[in-house]
């Protein structure tokens, strides 16, 4: 009897969890973040989850350092920089105040240490030193940071130098501060040097702690980078994985450092709470042979990259429908790779994400030298 009892509760149990799932996280309102300006992105898409004042002009203190180290990635990428090169410091880095690591003029260190100091303890002369040793001078590379701002559409931001330092012109947003994190952790060697919580230079002489805490209180924390100015209050630009889910958390003027992980680590919850990277069928008709005119080939195979994961709403999975839109016929040449069609995908009628269908193979247009050499064969 008792052991019915049991599976009555079980059962019982299981009934109502199936009538009503497990709701995800209610939807943030401006009060539960207490910064001024905040954004919420996916990283894989770009696509913004929450946003509060998103193009707020403000200052960003050392969150500037994500386009800092953005250069130094790409310089690495492009060959321009290597990790183990050795960078002296000028007397113009070693001037720098605020956090640093006192560098001394003529002291070297390598890349590797130098790009350390400046996303693990943001450290201001560290940053001038690489950007000195890219571009020459710390103007020129703050020049191409603007380029590179504007390369991204960053529409809010001016930069006036390399390590965020408060200066008059100074300026970004929160969604701008997204979209070069964004870019940055594209790169992902910066993120072995943001998950360091602690590490030391000169042999052990100088000590290096994370400025950023969520690294040891939340789950999935990959980075990013902090930054604290009277100007710009309390700052950071947070990223964080979860089962495949790449998540962008920026707060921009929190009156404390305590307040900016508070409302970053809001913003992630919501996100994992409510998003989930989904990974749909490949509809049949998206792999199919395409009629040809005027080719050597009547016909071209398709291939789709449908099937790749896209960001849903978590529970949405149900209700996602496929549509795939593909001519009868395409004219030749055709490129191999070249866009033929799409697959679009639905969730409520709305349109949620869309993947192209491209020639498997190219075509060449038929000339008449080919008709020639048919019909040379054809008789022989």
């Amino acid at each position: 009897m008792k052991l019915l009892k049991i599976l009555c509760t079980i059962l019982v149990i299981s009934m109502i969890s199936a009538a009503c799932p497990v709701m995800p996280v209610r939807a943030l309102s401006d009060k539960d973040i207490t910064a001024p300006s905040a954004v919420l992105m996916d990283a894989s898409t770009g696509e913004v989850l929450y946003e509060k004042s998103p193009h707020e002009i403000r200052p960003c203190a050392s969150i500037t350092k994500v386009m800092t180290l953005l250069l130094v990635m790409e310089a690495i990428e492009s060959g321009k920089l290597s990790l183990s090169d050795n960078i002296t410091a000028s007397a113009h880095a070693a001037s720098m105040g605020g956090s640093d690591i006192w560098l001394e003029q003529g002291e070297t260190m390598t890349a590797d240490e130098m790009i350390k100091a400046t996303i693990v303890a943001s450290a201001n002369d560290a940053a001038v030193a690489l950007a000195e040793h890219i571009s020459g001078t710390e103007d020129e590379f703050v020049g191409a940071m603007n380029k590179r701002a504007k390369e991204l559409k960053m529409n809010d931001t001016v930069f006036m130098n390399c390590n965020g330092l408060d200066e008059d012109g100074h300026v970004t947003s929160a969604y701008d501060v997204a979209v070069m994190s964004r870019e940055l952790i594209k790169h992902r060697k910066i993120l072995e040097y943001s998950n360091i919580w602690m590490d030391e230079l000169r042999g052990g002489k100088t000590q290096l702690v994370n400025t950023n805490k969520l690294l040891k209180s939340y789950k999935g924390i990959t980075g990013l980078k902090t930054g604290t100015t009277s100007k710009a209050g309390s700052c950071i630009s947070a990223t964080a994985e979860r089962d495949g889910l790449s998540l962008i958390a920026v707060v921009l003027g929190s009156e404390s450092g305590k307040s900016r992980f508070s409302d970053a680590a809001k913003l992630l919850d919501f996100g994992f709470a409510n998003y989930t990277m989904y990974t749909p069928d490949i509809p049949e008709e998206a792999v199919t042979e395409i009629a040809v005119k005027s080719g050597m080939s009547d016909t071209v195979g398709t291939v789709s990259s449908a099937g790749d994961k896209i960001l849903i709403k978590k529970g949405s999975e149900s209700g996602i429908t496929p549509e795939v839109i593909l001519p009868s016929e395409i004219d030749a040449p055709v490129d191999k790779g070249a866009v033929i069609g799409k697959v679009i995908y639905k969730s409520g009628g709305k349109q949620i994400a869309e993947c192209p269908v491209t020639a498997e193979e190219g075509v060449r247009r038929i000339n008449f030298g080919d008709i020639f050499g048919i019909f040379a064969r054809a008789l022989i």
